[in-house]
């Protein structure tokens, strides 16, 4: 009898745990690298056939994706989706819900880059138009891919062969780097001394200011990064 009792208490914390919601910063597999007025950004990573607690995403969201991934996304209210996530994938998702992220995988971490859009609930809904056919540039060994603009954000994704070059552009307002790969990539600044960035796959810069540059990449692997320009 106090075995069945002991079970059946674990069977019911255990589906508490599960269904219980906490605020997203006190959910333990999300960590904030960086934070400012205009987003929160985490650091998520789910081990092998691990789960999140239940989580609340007041904001939304940007999320890319580092590594190859299998998850199920139970959203509270709605029946579980299976997504399968490719390695750089970069998705935009309308906030104020909760959910579990289940990572299905018996031997591959769950890890993304979660990107809080701080501004949603004040930001033109009517994206700044984007000429579709322009969407794609083709750089000198490499490409630029405009995806998608969201929250008057615009998000794109760069990716150069060693020695290729995203020639000289303007960012008009404040923007965030998210590294897909290992890169090295020598940053020519209008006015100042060229200076190398470093990242790791995963990593994330804020550039705080507008500025005009050149990006070359002087490592010796491809370098791919997703960017994010607030404006």
């Amino acid at each position: 009898m106090k075995i069945a009792v002991l079970v059946l208490l674990s069977a019911v914390v255990l589906m508490a745990q599960n269904t219980s919601e906490v605020e997203i910063t006190a959910e333990p597999h999300h960590h904030v690298v960086l934070e400012n007025s205009y987003t929160r950004v985490f650091k998520v990573e789910v081990a092998p056939k691990d789960q999140t607690l239940m989580h609340r995403h007041r904001h939304d969201y940007i999320f890319v994706v580092l590594g190859p991934a299998d998850i199920e996304n139970d959203v509270a209210g709605k029946p579980p989706v299976t997504l399968k996530l490719q390695d750089g994938e970069t998705r935009f998702t309308e906030g104020d819900f909760a959910h579990v992220a289940k990572n299905l995988s018996d031997t591959t971490p769950f890890r993304n880059v979660t990107i809080e859009l701080l501004h949603d609930k004040t930001a033109p809904k009517s994206a700044p138009k984007v000429d579709e056919e322009r969407a794609l540039h083709v750089l000198k060994g490499g490409t630029e891919d405009v995806m998608f603009v969201k929250d008057n954000v615009v998000v794109s994704e760069i990716d150069l062969q060693p020695s290729g070059v995203l020639s000289r552009h303007r960012h008009k307002a404040p923007h965030l780097i998210v590294a897909i790969t290992d890169l090295t990539l020598r940053n020519d600044v209008a006015g100042k001394p060229p200076s190398n960035i470093e990242m790791k796959a995963g990593d994330v810069k804020w550039v705080r200011s507008a500025v005009t540059h050149a990006l070359t990449n002087v490592g010796d692997k491809e370098a791919k990064w997703v960017t994010l320009e607030f404006r």
